[in-house]
């Protein structure tokens, strides 16, 4: 992998283990067209970066959700072919949202397999503290959660103290459960009174959900962009007055 200010790349051994499948299975994939090809560097081996790591996480979760390849193939192909490993995190993000918690049991061993590096016991303490792990009963066995486990490695890096993280998700869940209550307040008595007004109990409820599932995504997806945006102009805004 490279290092320094290199763009990070991969072989495909390192691919395999940073996202938890076999090496038979990303060449799979690649000759199904799911995952573009490798640069092919020095003495013909090739390279894989970011993108490759995020658009196989992609391909992995929507397995998770009951997809064909078949249909895998169409719903990558409606994607943009220039989106970046952000943007294809956040895609699989969205996606993931919708399934059920799937949490994993692993090793320290492999938990540091899937993490693409060595672990120490601050990372795993920042990790647990960022919810992408917590310390099984057995001795360095781990209980992962796959879908943040990438992203939280990636956070690793930035000089964030535990303390810190743990204050951040914690403004995140009290801000976020608020919007939930709110948008559920309005949703409960703006939108189910003409589809459930005459129903009361469990009648009411079975008259509304329909009406849920469709908006469900739509909200999500307008929680994360509202979000996105926001942080952007409030970080842009406190280093322009930092620099003032």
């Amino acid at each position: 992998m490279a290092t320094g200010t290199e763009r990070p790349t991969f072989t495909v051994d390192d691919l395999a283990a940073r996202a938890g499948v076999t090496v038979r299975t990303v060449r799979f994939y690649s000759s199904r067209g799911l995952l573009p090809p490798p640069v092919i560097g020095a003495r013909r081996v090739g390279h894989y970066g970011p993108e490759h790591l995020s658009r196989l996480a992609l391909i992995e979760e929507l397995q998770r959700q009951g997809m064909t390849l078949a249909a895998i193939e169409r719903h990558l192909e409606q994607l943009p072919p220039d989106l970046s490993a952000r943007d294809l995190a956040i895609h699989r993000a969205l996606v993931a949202s919708w399934a059920p918690d799937s949490p994993e049991d692993a090793t320290r061993a492999e938990l540091e397999s899937r993490a693409g590096r060595a672990l120490t016991e601050d990372d795993i303490d920042r990790l647990a503290a960022m919810g992408a792990l917590a310390r099984a009963d057995g001795p360095d066995t781990y209980r992962l959660d796959p879908a943040l486990l990438r992203l939280c490695v990636e956070l690793l890096d930035l000089p964030l103290t535990r303390e810190t993280i743990l204050a951040a998700r914690t403004v995140l869940l009290e801000h976020t459960r608020e919007a939930a209550r709110k948008l559920t307040r309005m949703f409960r008595d703006e939108v189910s009174p003409p589809y459930g007004r005459e129903a009361s109990g469990p009648e009411r409820i079975a008259a509304v959900r329909p009406l849920s599932a469709p908006m469900e995504p739509l909200v999500v997806q307008a929680l994360v962009t509202a979000f996105q945006r926001s942080l952007k102009q409030e970080l842009r805004a406190a280093f322009q007055a930092e620099a003032e």
